[in-house]
């Protein structure tokens, strides 16, 4: 949606060449959003050698052997005192000598008694002894004349910062470098460790995220677990014409011979590494947005997916943040149905989602699996880890909707409140997509008293349709990037600044580098409006120079000032069958690489100087304090569900077709892990609130439903019509 021409302001204008690491941060005037603070743990430990030294040696580690004076001979004319006499230096060696006899005897009859009858004796007695636990909890201890006198085995490190090795978990072993004073913790025997953090200014994840005064500088993960043909190219070239995933999973099922659609989980398995998420930590990130499909929990016979299988990987990259202090933003990418007809929400087309026939059936499906998404991240053992669920990715406020949307929001925000409890600390902050409508559309939605919104936008400048043909190369100087970083500030920090005053959290939860529409399979269509050439211009960057490169870095620098909070999308772009990036303008580690993405991105605060109104704070009812989860009867009667009408629906919800909730329900399984000794953790079962006891929503037995992808006009059948909704009880009341 176009937004309006904005007074300009001017710019400030870092010299590029000093963006090195540990640039100094900019002085700050007070007006902007809170600039980030200083080494976090400096502000509570005074002193604290956490950034200097971020792994501590142990005391074995650390310390020096001692060395042994030498004992040579006395010289002549020395002391006579320090002379013992001949005889007595024989004797002396005789006695020696008997006595080293003696124990030679001794060891060689005691030994093997105690080997071959004592300590078998002992053993068995040990684990058979009342309350053992033999073959399953491992060896039991022992202590005192009875232990066993060989030692434990050396033990991996637990945790190291920059320099130290780390093993990932395919066994491989790595240099960490991350030059921000990170660690990363990976204890075997606590797997659940939440004291990792990716750098000195931001917290451990075992401590409280401020989403007042700490920034969220973060990269999504996009094309891992959702695929879209512009990042990751080369899996469909090998299908032609390919442009959702679909039609991809429906031309792998066809082709066994290539590997089928075990190439999928292939994918899952090679994109994005354990590597990847370190580099992303060393990088000056402290978040993750992690897009997600609705098929890593389950899918209908008809939908071509692989199911479940991503699952797997998606808690192992949950795992691998946590290991290096990254929080992660959950995104549900995809909606039964789709939820805005392009090709990441699973299949190119039609929107089905809450539209014609089938749209309280998808509508069913999806809030049942943005339940069972909940109840996992809500499990003590990942909430850290998962502060942020994005419940639903870039639905078209247009085509569904202005009140049904809000609707159907305000519905997810009760069912994750009720199983989680109102308040800071139960459960995750709630991210809701501006629908396209801007961020001053929603700042009247649930305000006041919504507890832990966060209201996300995606600002793009590629397709608002513009030639885009003002240079970005004007050199390497003061004016680089031309008139492109003063757009950025103009368009956006404004309104970021002013919905952060008035209804709490806002973010950028996906942006780029693309000032037009470049690069390969971008545009679905394939047809650009840019008015230059893409080829040569912004899709091979070994042909960049030097001022296009300092001009885009300073583009993204105005970017992520006025922003505020953001993730870039995406962190990484996949060569093409021509072996290289054809979309670099989308590469955060591509830039990174290249020289166009800031080493230090604390060094973007005060780029666009001051813009809109000052950071007044939040009320404490935004971030689950006094006041959260109390709204009045006017923020919610007009946002019933099911809603009054559907758009493009042949009848009313209520009257349409809709599941029974009958059904079992789906739960995510927790991964298992190995301790030290062989023995086997997992806690948790995926569900956090055991009071949720709802089955989840099925098809009537004998009744024949539409294709939900294809049903804008097909017919309503009367068997599914009629069913009524559980009721579902508030658990947790409001804070007070």
């Amino acid at each position: 949606m176009a937004e309006p021409e904005r007074p300009l302001s001017v710019a400030s204008k870092p010299s590029v060449s000093a963006l090195a690491a540990n640039t100094p941060l900019p002085d700050s005037d007070g007006t902007s959003f809170i600039a980030p603070r200083a080494s976090f743990i400096e502000s509570i430990t005074p002193g604290s050698p956490r950034v200097d030294s971020p792994a501590q040696p142990t005391p074995t580690e650390s310390a020096q052997l001692l060395t042994t004076k030498p004992e040579g001979p006395v010289e002549e004319g020395g002391d006579p005192a320090q002379e013992p006499e001949k005889k007595t230096r024989r004797w002396g060696l005789i006695l020696a000598i008997l006595a080293a006899v003696i124990i030679v005897i001794i060891l060689a009859v005691v030994l093997p008694v105690y080997f071959t009858v004592i300590k078998p004796n002992k053993e068995s007695s040990s684990s058979s002894a009342p309350g053992s636990s033999a073959g399953a909890g491992g060896p039991q201890p022992t202590s005192g004349l009875g232990s066993d006198p060989t030692p434990d085995p050396p033990t991996q490190p637990t945790r190291g910062g920059d320099g130290t090795t780390v093993r990932f978990t395919n066994g491989t072993l790595y240099t960490y470098r991350n030059q921000f004073g990170g660690i990363w913790v990976d204890d075997p025997d606590n797997p659940y460790d939440d004291s990792a953090y990716p750098n000195s200014w931001t917290p451990p994840l075992n401590q409280s995220w401020d989403y007042e005064r700490n920034r969220m500088y973060g990269v999504n993960l996009g094309g891992w677990f959702v695929l879209e043909p512009f990042i990751s190219p080369e899996i469909f070239q090998r299908y032609g014409s390919v442009r959702d995933e679909w039609t991809l999973c429906e031309r792998m099922r066809a082709d066994p011979a290539n590997g089928g659609i075990d190439q999928m989980e292939e994918h899952y398995r090679t994109f994005i590494t354990e590597e990847d998420i370190a580099q992303i930590a060393a990088a000056g990130l402290n978040w993750v947005r992690l897009p997600v499909p609705y098929w890593a929990i389950d899918k209908l016979d008809n939908e071509p997916f692989l199911e479940r299988t991503s699952w797997k990987y998606i808690v192992q990259a949950l795992q691998w943040c946590r290991k290096y202090g990254l929080r992660v933003k959950l995104d549900l990418h995809t909606i039964p149905g789709s939820q805005n007809g392009w090709n990441h929400s699973g299949k190119m087309g039609q929107i089905n989602f809450m539209r014609g026939t089938m749209g309280m059936v998808n509508a069913q499906r999806a809030l049942n699996y943005i339940r069972i998404f909940t109840q996992f991240i809500s499990q003590p053992e990942w909430k850290n880890v998962v502060p942020v669920f994005g419940v639903m990715n870039e639905p078209r406020n247009g085509d569904l909707g202005a009140a049904p949307l809000r609707g159907f929001n305000l519905e997810v925000y009760r069912m994750i409140r009720e199983i989680t409890g109102y308040g800071e600390g139960n459960g995750p902050y709630i991210s809701f997509h501006d629908g396209f409508t801007g961020l001053g559309g929603w700042d009247d939605f649930m305000n006041p008293g919504g507890d832990r919104i966060i209201i996300d936008q995606h600002p793009y400048l590629a397709f608002s349709g513009s030639r885009a043909t003002d240079p970005i190369d004007t050199g390497t100087g003061p004016d680089a990037g031309g008139i492109w970083p003063q757009t950025a500030c103009n368009r956006w920090a404004r309104n970021f600044n002013s919905s952060r005053n008035a209804r709490g959290p806002v973010l950028a939860g996906e942006w780029s580098n693309g000032i037009n529409d470049c690069g390969l399979f971008l545009v679905p269509t394939g047809t650009t409006t840019y008015g230059g050439d893409c080829a040569r211009d912004f899709e091979d960057a070994s042909l960049w120079s030097a001022g296009k490169k300092a001009g885009l870095l300073r583009y993204t620098m105005a970017s992520m000032d006025a922003f505020g909070d953001w993730f870039f999308w995406t962190w990484k772009i996949g060569n093409s069958i021509a072996g290289r990036v054809e979309t670099p303008l989308w590469s955060y580690k591509l830039g990174l690489e290249g020289g166009w993405m800031p080493t230090d991105p604390r060094a973007a605060v005060g780029a666009c100087g001051s813009m809109g109104a000052p950071f007044t704070g939040f009320q404490p009812w935004m971030t689950g304090g006094v006041g959260a989860g109390t709204l009045q009867s006017y923020q919610t009667a007009p946002y019933p569900w099911p809603p009054v009408q559907f758009n493009g629906a042949p009848a009313a919800p209520t009257q349409l077709p809709m599941y029974t909730p009958t059904g079992v329900i789906n739960t995510l399984p927790v991964p298992t892990f190995t301790d030290s000794k062989g023995n086997t953790i997992a806690r948790g079962n995926g569900w956090a609130n055991a009071a949720d006891t709802i089955p989840a929503p099925t098809a009537i037995s004998g009744c024949t439903y539409p294709d939900g992808w294809d049903a804008l006009s097909a017919p309503i059948p009367p068997c599914a019509v009629g069913v009524v909704l559980p009721e579902k009880p508030q658990i947790t009341a409001p804070p007070s």
